[in-house]
């Protein structure tokens, strides 16, 4: 490896560190400087847990129970109350218990910046905020980040949408393949057609363009 390299690998752990290291040792996340105009920046979509993941990390999170799920909101509201003063948005946080995850949300103010094209920014801002929370916790966190009510919506959609593929595949017989999703969309409908008489739905297809397909139950 040339000297370059050497450069560049300490230069990429270097920044590593700086985002996810205790601020004054009190075991809360750092978050890289920043000023007011990086809030305007589109923060590029990242890979999050598939909903097939979910289930590797139900043992996890039961060892912890609601006292974990409580711990991790704390940390993510810590975390995300840092990066609101950084960026210079206004926003209120709430933290809750929904099922087997920690729920935060980040409302009121003007938070499109932070919500990013067809929520790629939230994304983005999620997974950074459950690598702050794992660090912080030493277990893989599923939380959950809403901002400005955009998951709230759009699961509201998604479940309209699942349910009347759901009822035109149970009256016609034939299978019905949904537009490409995130994975958080994807358990969404998932959960619907679950719920739903004489329809099962499966994935498939590769990331981005991953999607569900809703098949009669025969």
């Amino acid at each position: 490896m040339s000297a370059s390299d050497n450069d560049t690998v300490a230069t990429s752990e270097a920044t590593s560190d700086a985002l996810l290291t205790p601020a004054g040792g009190s075991g809360d996340p750092a978050l890289p400087d920043a000023d007011p105009a990086s809030s305007d920046a589109v923060v590029e979509p990242v890979d999050v847990d598939d909903e097939s993941d979910d289930d590797a990390d139900d043992d996890e999170a039961e060892e912890g129970g609601d006292g974990l799920l409580v711990r991790e909101g704390d940390v993510a509201g810590d975390y995300l109350e840092r990066l609101l003063d950084i960026l210079d948005v206004d926003g209120d946080i709430d933290l809750d218990v929904e099922g087997d995850r920690a729920s935060v949300a980040v409302v009121g103010g003007q938070l499109k910046t932070l919500i990013g094209p067809d929520g790629a920014t939230l994304e983005a801002l999620q997974e950074l905020t459950r690598l702050a929370v794992a660090q912080s916790t030493g277990v893989r966190s599923r939380l959950m980040l809403d901002i400005g009510g955009f998951r709230a919506k759009r699961r509201a959609d998604l479940t309209s949408l699942a349910s009347e593929a759901a009822e035109r595949v149970a009256q016609s017989g034939a299978p019905e393949r949904l537009s490409p999703m995130n994975p958080f969309e994807r358990k969404v409908v998932h959960d619907v057609i679950a719920a739903a008489a004489g329809v099962r739905s499966e994935s498939e297809g590769e990331e981005p363009n991953r999607r569900v397909v809703v098949l009669p139950d025969r």
